[in-house]
């Protein structure tokens, strides 16, 4: 499971280079998460997250500050989640997760996305449920049996576990995320989340044949282009 992670990171990489379409990535993110629960990240652990994501991919305090700024206003866009489903180059399963302000418009923009490079859009559902909807949280460490002791005196469910290379990885369901996290943290003195993030990881992998490489890199980039998207998620293998 942490491999297939791990291949998503690298493939999405090559299409999440352009910094100024990072920041405004998190700045919407941040901006819904303080709109939602409010601008203290103390009493708002889903904003208190997303800052700690953001300062760990270098999103400069400006970017953060002016977004809570706009929240605390009250005004400023509303927007809401979209999830979008299909088949990608290859035939490899796709999900693509949206905050927009215009359905409407989000819908017809992630369509084109699939129409032009010969995929297939489809219903909610179908796709997802080939997905493991999962908190990760990645960290240094060697002693996994102490983490998943302490994950276990909290009552959390875990999914699974993995040491190597001088790295704990956890995967829980995303519904427990909050929990685990606090139980490591309370846990293991000074710990530092290397990934603290919930993502779709795939069950099964599907091969990417070399005739639909460029196809599949062009269907990424296109999608990493719109400013509604903020994440998307594949079973392709590179």
């Amino acid at each position: 499971m942490g491999r297939a992670y791990q291949n998503r990171k690298e493939s999405m990489a090559k299409t999440s280079d352009a910094k100024a379409k990072v920041y405004s990535k998190y700045g919407r993110e941040i901006y819904v998460c303080a709109k939602a629960g409010g601008v203290d990240p103390d009493g708002n652990l889903a904003l208190r997250s997303m800052m700690d994501r953001a300062k760990k991919d270098q999103v400069p305090s400006h970017v953060i500050e002016k977004a809570l700024d706009k929240a605390k206003g009250g005004g400023g866009e509303d927007f809401a989640t979209a999830r979008y489903e299909g088949f990608g180059p290859g035939n490899c399963m796709v999900i693509v997760d949206c905050l927009t302000d215009n359905p409407n418009r989000t819908f017809g923009d992630v369509r084109i996305c699939f129409t032009k490079t010969k995929s297939k859009i489809g219903t909610q559902g179908s796709v997802s449920h080939m997905f493991d909807h999962s908190a990760i949280l990645v960290f240094a460490g060697d002693d996994e049996e102490a983490a998943l002791d302490a994950l276990m005196m909290a009552d959390v469910d875990v999914t699974d576990i993995e040491n190597e290379d001088g790295k704990i990885t956890v995967f829980t369901p995303h519904t427990e995320y909050f929990k685990a996290k606090q139980a490591l943290t309370d846990s293991i003195e000074n710990i530092d989340f290397d990934v603290d993030e919930i993502q779709f990881i795939p069950q099964t992998s599907t091969p990417i044949a070399p005739e639909d490489m460029e196809m599949f890199e062009k269907f990424l980039e296109m999608l990493n282009d719109l400013d509604d998207v903020q994440n998307v998620y594949h079973n392709a293998e590179i």
